[in-house]
């Protein structure tokens, strides 16, 4: 294990090489642009995917729901809120327990996103609190929220029958960020199928990948029929290029759209096989003092996209004495792109000094764990945003931990990291 590094969730190629038979067939045909083929393929692949079981779970709207392959995830969150008429001005409900692609997209469109904290069996927007928030908002603004953004943090699979209440009563728009939950399921329903609207995202990290690229699940149709034309610039009907609305160039490519097509031929094999090491997990750390597993509840299927843990606080961890000690000098966890240097060690709200302690000694080893996502409603960006709290997600956030979970995590991997955890508790 020395000269192996074991990431969190990488992407994994179907072992035929399906993918590269369809790029090929994309280059050949000279389809290399954002539409063709593959793209109407894969859209019809992951529509029969979130659609499959609509007869047995005797729901026939099921059936009626079409599938926009995206650009990203955060394309479709974009989308979505637009699609549910929100405008500049206006609120929005998001869960706070979340990476910041679920409420960016709300201030693009200049509306305020209103976070909403997390009960603590699913980590997922907690119902009640989110009654709570309605009927604040319309006390203190005179109107209702125009969308609700709910989560499937990790893949576990929220309240959604409670949520779906609460929405009903009060006539919001559900978008369901099911970006980590593909393959998750509600008493057999396929996540991202409950709302209005579904998001489902294809980053390198995901359940499938295209590379990039993200999905709008659309609740039918005519709703399928706006999206498709706001993803392509908005045009209308003349020989040439008129626009009487803003549009966007959100379509995913013909080339990306294949690696979904390949992708989508071991979809099931991955999430049988997240759930394969989330029970490895589980098993492992049944016995352990001070660390306990977070599980599915009744009814609820996870594709465990990642497997979490919680470090109890007075749990002692190698090395904990020395954490923080300085500022990060780069981008922890192979983060793309560019970041800031962080001007001070500490911030307001941060993993506990032994899960940090954890996070950089499994690095040490080759092993890479993350924390949890900071709470929206904690990020200084939104400091101004309306939240309403209940402390849960703050708490998980100072003592949780995500381990390696993917398809490229063998069993052998699961006992060294497990070892490796044990080895470092003092």
């Amino acid at each position: 294990m020395a000269n192996k590094r074991i990431y969190l969730c990488l992407a994994h190629m179907s072992e035929a090489g399906t993918e590269q038979k369809y790029i090929k067939e994309a280059f050949d045909t000279n389809w290399v642009v954002p539409l063709g083929p593959n793209v109407i393929g894969f859209e019809e692949d992951l529509r029969q995917f979130v659609v499959k079981d609509a007869q047995d779970t005797m729901i026939p709207a099921l059936e009626d729901k079409q599938v926009v392959a995206l650009s990203s995830g955060t394309a479709a969150v974009h989308l979505s809120l637009i699609a549910c008429g929100v405008q500049p001005g206006d609120e929005v409900i998001v869960q706070s327990f979340t990476f910041c692609a679920s409420s960016h997209p709300v201030t693009y469109l200049g509306a305020t996103p209103v976070f909403v904290d997390s009960e603590p069996d699913t980590w997922n927007m907690d119902p009640q609190l989110l009654e709570e928030a309605i009927k604040d908002r319309i006390e203190k603004t005179g109107g209702k929220p125009k969308a609700i953004v709910l989560v499937y943090l990790y893949g576990m699979p929220a309240k959604i029958n409670e949520i779906m209440a609460v929405a009903s009563k009060y006539e919001i728009p559900l978008i369901e960020d099911a970006a980590e939950g593909l393959g998750s399921r509600y008493k057999g329903q396929v996540c991202g199928t409950f709302g209005n609207y579904g998001i489902l995202s294809f980053n390198g990290n995901k359940m499938i990948t295209t590379s990039g690229g993200g999905a709008l699940i659309c609740p039918d149709k005519n709703a399928w029929q706006k999206v498709m034309w706001l993803a392509t610039q908005a045009r209308e009907a003349y020989p040439y290029y008129q626009h009487e609305a803003i549009g966007y160039n959100y379509r995913l490519s013909n080339i990306c759209a294949g690696i979904g097509r390949g992708q989508m031929t071991v979809l099931d094999d991955h999430i049988k096989h997240h759930r394969h090491v989330a029970a490895l997990y589980r098993e492992a750390f049944a016995d352990v003092d001070g660390i306990s597993f977070h599980d599915e509840c009744d009814d609820m299927e996870s594709n465990f996209w990642l497997s979490t843990i919680i470090l109890d606080e007075k749990l002692h961890v190698r090395g904990e004495e020395s954490v923080y000690a300085e500022t990060v000098k780069g981008a922890v966890g192979g983060a793309a792109g560019v970041v800031h240097l962080g001007g001070t060690v500490h911030t307001d709200c941060e993993p506990n000094r032994n899960v940090e302690a954890m996070r950089v000694a499994l690095d040490s080893l080759g092993i890479e764990a993350r924390p949890l996502w900071k709470p929206m409603h904690k990020q200084p960006i939104y400091k101004n945003a309306p939240a309403y709290v209940n402390g849960v997600s703050e708490s998980l956030f100072k003592v949780g931990l995500c381990l390696p979970s993917g398809p490229c995590v063998t069993d052998e991997d699961v006992v060294f990291i497990v070892d490796s955890i044990k080895g470092l508790i003092v």
